[in-house]
Formats: C-alpha cells, structure tokens, sequence
C-alpha cells in the first residue's frame, strides 16, 4: 500500500518552493535568439535590420518606459511590429481575418545580466490558423516572411555583434 503524505505537507512543501518566473519560451512557433547585445543596443538593431530588409516598423509597445514614469522599474521589454503593405494586399486578397495577425512581431527583452533576447513567432505559424481559407497562397506568403523576419534577426544580431 503506497504512503500517502498528508495534504498538509504537501501543502507546505510547495509554499516554501521558491518562486521564480518560468523563462522558458513555448517551442512550436517561436525562434528565440539570446545575444550578448545590451537592450537598447537590440532594439536599434533591430529597427536598422528591419528598414535594411525592406520591411517597416509598424508599431511599437512595451511597459518600460510607462513603468519608469509611475516610479516602477522593470528589465527593458519591448514588442515590435513588422510588415509591409504588398504583403497586407496579398494576404487580404486570400484571408480577410488572417490580416488580424499583422503587423508580425518581434520581442525585444532584457536579461538578468544585461543582455538582451529576440524572439518571434514565425509568420508562418501566426498564418496557419487561415491556410485553411486563404490556401497555399497564404501559406507561401508565410514562407516568404518566414524568411524574411530570419533575414532580419540575423541582420540585426550579427550586425550589431
């Protein structure tokens, strides 16, 4: 007969645990490029890639800056959005509700050490939810940006480096 340990126990096992955040990156979709750039340094990087590319910066957010104003401090944390308007036709032309993913995004994160990680989730992974309706063509242009946006991490990590 199998020892059962009492819920009690169990219960103060877990809460003297220490608490840390899981900084693990979820692994289907994603590509995740730590670097020894500093945050700010990334981020130019980055934005100098994506204009190198042929791509635009679309949009831009992140709570460190507004943190910073309310007193509050917290590592660098950025999301950068990027796409392209003969992309946008495209895509629309083949899914209407598939344009709700773009701009495709970038983030830009600081490290306990003062480094800096890139990550992404793939654009055709973003688009795979509408290769149903858009078809092959969406999956290429997917593809197509798959390319690219590596085009870009690349440009801008081993530039920069």
């Amino acid at each position: 007969m199998a020892r059962m340990i009492p819920a009690t126990w169990l219960l103060a096992l877990l809460l003297a645990a220490p608490v840390t955040a899981d900084t693990r990156w979820p692994e289907q979709g994603w590509e995740v490029v730590p670097t020894s750039l500093g945050y700010t340094e990334l981020l130019e990087a980055l934005r100098a890639a994506v204009e190198a590319e042929g791509m635009f910066v679309v949009t831009e957010a992140g709570p460190t800056e507004a943190a910073a104003q309310r007193g509050e401090s917290i590592p660098g944390n950025r999301v950068v959005g990027v796409f392209r308007n003969d992309f946008a036709v495209r895509t629309l032309r083949l899914s209407v509700p598939a344009m709700i993913e773009a701009p495709i995004r970038y983030y830009v994160t600081e490290n306990e050490d003062g480094s800096a990680t890139l990550s992404w989730k793939t654009p055709s992974h973003v688009l795979a939810p509408y290769v149903e309706e858009g078809g092959e063509g969406l999956a290429e242009i997917g593809r197509e940006l798959d390319a690219v946006f590596e085009a870009i991490a690349s440009r801008a990590v081993e530039g920069a480096e």
